[in-house]
């Protein structure tokens, strides 16, 4: 019982002692500006915060997230072409795709995909 009072606690000694060495040795020794401050989308934090941006990069997000959301609705629409009815289908599929066409089309007439402005 004694032995295995004894092993126990060299365990411990050991496992403590392994885990202040790993954090000693994990701890970052160069700390200058740029790694301790914060970055947020790759403006500076420090400086004005009303600085502008371009409004393209906003609008392709937008896009971006629209047609991502298309993705996840088309997918579906796929999968259940066997299990439903087919004229309803289509008519919901082509309805959708028709409105999804008229976005892009107004999105291409207003200049939000040319990026020559």
């Amino acid at each position: 019982m004694l032995n295995l009072l004894i092993l126990a606690f060299v365990v411990f000694l050991i496992s403590m002692v392994v885990m202040i060495l790993a954090s000693l040795l994990s701890k970052k020794s160069i700390l200058d500006r740029e790694k301790m401050s914060p970055f947020e989308c790759g403006f500076d934090p420090l400086n004005s915060s009303r600085l502008p941006f371009s409004i393209q990069f906003f609008l392709i997000a937008i896009i971006f997230l629209i047609f991502d959301v298309e993705i996840a609705l088309i997918i579906p629409m796929i999968m259940i072409i066997k299990t439903s009815n087919l004229i309803t289908w289509t008519i919901t599929s082509t309805i959708f795709i028709i409105i999804l066409l008229i976005g892009l089309y107004h999105e291409w007439n207003q200049g939000a995909l040319n990026w020559s402005n």
